[in-house]
């Protein structure tokens, strides 16, 4: 590799520069043989600093590139060794992060967020690598209020509206995560207030279902495969998905914390350019979706049925109510890299819900908290290595399911905006 590069005049060091600098560089990128890509960072001072890398994940369908990323090797091709480690709830999670327990995690965007400004856990800077996928979680009521005729929005605002406030519990999984902002933000679409009209409470992923089965919730929000677990057990049924709130909404990312990456930058670029391997992999095939299904289903991961799991990984989602349908806006974990791309406007998203609730006091200085958390120079060099083309700009624009749209250039005007808030 050093040969090629010394025989047409180019360092090392400018062709780090060059390639981490490429923007819409899939012309670029495209010009660069695979060869030299991964040998770029081969050796030398460009080698990972930790070759054992420990990332910790929730048991949810989308934790499934990490988990691909160990089992089919992508991470030997960087130099590192990836463990992925089962975690009983996010906010063991997050605890781990910050105490330097696991390298990295598959984590709530806000969370992220929330931890890095002292909301949700105590304050430490953080970092964002990548996002690791876009839709695919979900809205789901219980069973019983089916029976009181609530089964879709409208009809739930009728059934909260005439008891008395607090009567419904809704759960989420964490209190700055992105299901507790999906399941928020459906609620006020629909004239719900989540915290004066109805009771919030936090319940681990994996708990969910037997939850609800008890009756400690009458709708919940939360990741696959716990919403067609729900319908299976006969216990749920879906109302909304997530990308019926947004569709391609930022969910579950890459994270640690600033002080890591700071200190292992050369690990921080390899693990994500491994994950990239394995999200592009994920998406290139529905055999490739099929097999993922079937490797995270097992005890070490989700520890569910592969079928609860296979449906809605293949976009074929049912209600629970006796519909079916194929979801073309099902869970994606790289879309030709527009998934990964830790853009700054998903960020700010984030904080203006944060703001909009009551989690945060005064607004803050939005996308510079984007800019620190969001590594978008680390993501830069990974998608060099692993040959992904990077978007035009950092932000993007996106209309919701109450048809305001968001594109992150007055953050502060669109946190304050909202007819429903804390």
């Amino acid at each position: 590799m050093d040969d090629k590069l010394i025989e047409t005049g180019i360092t090392r060091r400018d062709f780090l520069k060059t390639t981490s600098l490429a923007v819409g560089g899939a012309a670029l990128m495209g010009m660069v043989p695979p060869g030299v890509r991964a040998g770029a960072w081969a050796a030398g001072s460009d080698a990972p600093e930790k070759k054992e890398v420990k990332i910790g994940f929730i048991p949810l369908t989308d934790c499934s590139s990490v988990v691909m990323a160990a089992v089919n090797a992508f991470d030997k091709k960087y130099g590192i060794r990836i463990i992925p480690s089962k975690e009983a709830s996010w906010a063991a999670v997050r605890d781990k992060l910050a105490n330097g327990e696991l390298d990295a995690a598959h984590v709530l965007y806000g969370l992220v967020y929330g931890v890095h400004l002292g909301v949700g856990g105590p304050k430490k800077d953080m970092a964002v690598l990548m996002t690791i996928n876009n839709n695919g979680q979900g809205i789901s009521l219980s069973t019983q209020m089916k029976e009181k005729g609530a089964v879709d929005g409208a009809s739930l605002k009728k059934v909260v509206a005439a008891s008395p406030a607090g009567t419904y519990t809704f759960a989420q999984t964490f209190p700055t995560g992105t299901h507790a902002m999906w399941l928020y933000y459906w609620l006020a679409a629909h004239g719900i207030d989540p915290f004066r009209d109805v009771k919030s409470i936090v319940v681990p992923p994996p708990q969910m279902v037997a939850n609800c089965r008890v009756g400690n919730m009458h709708g919940f929000c939360v990741g696959e495969p716990w919403n067609q677990r729900a319908i299976v057990d006969k216990v749920g049924f879906s109302v909304a998905t997530s990308q019926d709130v947004w569709t391609d909404h930022p969910e579950k990312v890459l994270g640690t914390t600033a002080e890591w990456v700071g200190k292992y930058p050369n690990t921080a670029r390899a693990m994500t350019a491994a994950v990239l391997e394995a999200s592009r992999w994920i998406d290139a095939s529905l055999a490739n979706r099929r097999k993922t299904a079937e490797t995270v289903a097992a005890k070490a991961y989700i520890n569910t049925d592969m079928d609860v799991i296979l449906g809605r990984m293949l976009g074929r989602y049912e209600n629970g109510l006796g519909k079916s349908w194929d979801d073309k806006n099902y869970m994606k974990f790289f879309n030709d890299g527009a998934v990964n791309f830790p853009w700054l406007s998903d960020g700010m998203w984030f904080l203006t819900q944060h703001k909009r609730w009551g989690l945060l006091k005064s607004d803050p200085d939005y996308l510079a908290v984007a800019k620190a958390i969001n590594r978008i120079d680390v993501y830069k060099q990974a998608a060099a290595a692993a040959g992904v083309a990077l978007p035009k700009g950092e932000m993007r624009s996106a209309k919701l399911i109450d048809g305001v749209v968001w594109d992150g250039k007055d953050a502060k005007k669109y946190a304050g905006g909202f007819k429903v808030k804390a």
